[in-house]
């Protein structure tokens, strides 16, 4: 499989660039869907876009609460599901966290790839498309209605394996 782009930022990236180019790809989505982007949750998006790394929802508080009045975990939970609903955010379940979608086209109910480094933390994703035709069709054979495919690759990324 050949991979658009790299499923990991180069060390070198831009940061900042890729944070604003996904705030203004959420604000997008939100504008087509006719929902509200609003104030705590772009401060939510923003918390999990400070890195490449997916956070708890308790580490998100710990974030906000940095520029923020602590807020309370039911606020930070429901716009973590607004935000998982629009397809702006996944749920990495081995690791019961969030992290931030990376300006993809695709809703909750998509596949999703990760690759997560059992180094450093980084997660990546990568194109799906292939593979989750197979998933689900197999899925319906069996008379079963698919509706979130997510597979966990763990491993090592480019990055630490140059450091090892």
């Amino acid at each position: 499989m050949t991979l658009a782009k790299p499923a990991f930022p180069a060390p070198d990236h831009d940061h900042g660039r890729c944070t604003a180019d996904a705030l203004a790809h959420a604000e997008e989505v939100c504008e087509q869907r006719a929902q509200k982007f609003t104030p705590i949750r772009r401060q939510v998006l923003g918390a999990l876009l400070s890195s490449h790394r997916p956070l708890g929802a308790y580490e998100v508080i710990d974030e906000l609460a940095k520029s923020m009045p602590r807020p309370a975990p039911i606020t930070i939970y429901r716009a973590l599901d607004f935000l998982m609903a629009n397809g702006l955010v996944h749920r990495i379940e081995s690791r019961n966290a969030y992290l931030a979608c990376a300006a993809h086209d695709h809703d909750a109910t998509s596949a999703v790839a990760f690759l997560i480094c059992e180094r450093c933390g980084l997660v990546g994703e990568i194109p799906s498309a292939s593979f989750a035709k197979d998933i689900n069709a197999a899925a319906r054979s069996s008379g079963f209605a698919p509706k979130l495919s997510v597979v966990e690759i763990t491993g090592i990324c480019t990055h630490c394996q140059k450091t090892a």
